[in-house]
């Protein structure tokens, strides 16, 4: 199926360029979205005609995602999830996800714009595409952790395996610290007489 561009689309071509695409692809994504038309002979000539204020419409918007890209760039939004000790979530992080994070911290981004290939299933650091414009994309960082505390952790290099292994060895000292503590009080106590007075008493009470 022919279609002629209304914008850039990654991987496919230009404004104004008539590609064949597949006709679900068409249908699906590209005509309802307003990103092209079919390419007919009276949509050509009504691209043509209306080419001058598109191109600007484009420029405009391109600006604008461009101002948004400086902020956006490189940001990272921490994500609080439940998840197991493995670091598995109980769940996943969606785009819906990411651009609510985003978004309540001032930042417009839409669902759509975030790019995901798989959705997010492990705690640590993500970094994500977010597609402002057909010409300007950013990447931003989503540290995915069960805790503020967690997430500052993460942000300092350490990822939740490590984290782990950490508490346990901590635990294990504690118990070690415990015992050790224990056996010193054992020794600490006086021992019994060494003239054997103690049972001499004993002997002399059971005679009476």
């Amino acid at each position: 199926m022919q279609v002629i561009l209304l914008e850039r689309v990654a991987k496919l071509g230009q404004m104004g360029d008539v590609v064949d695409v597949k006709p679900g692809y068409a249908r699906n994504f590209l005509l309802p979205q307003g990103r092209a038309l079919t390419a007919s002979d009276s949509n050509i000539t009504q691209f043509k005609a209306q080419k001058a204020r598109l191109e600007a419409r484009n420029l405009e918007t391109r600006k604008e995602a461009e101002v948004l890209a400086e902020h956006l760039d490189g940001r990272q939004f921490i994500v609080i999830r439940s998840a197991s000790d493995t670091g598995v979530l109980y769940g996943s992080v969606t785009p819906r996800d990411a651009a609510q994070v985003a978004t309540t911290q001032g930042f417009a981004v839409d669902k759509k714009q975030i790019v995901l290939t798989s959705p997010i299933k492990e705690l640590g650091l993500h970094t994500v595409s977010v597609v402002l414009h057909p010409e300007v994309a950013v990447d931003i960082r989503l540290n995915v952790a069960r805790s503020e505390e967690e997430a500052q952790l993460q942000t300092s290099g350490k990822s939740i395996q490590e984290l782990a292994t950490e508490e346990e060895a901590a635990a294990e000292f504690e118990i070690a610290e415990l015992f050790a503590d224990i056996g010193s009080a054992a020794s600490d106590e006086d021992p019994a007489p060494a003239d054997g007075s103690s049972d001499a008493i004993t002997s002399k009470e059971n005679t009476n």
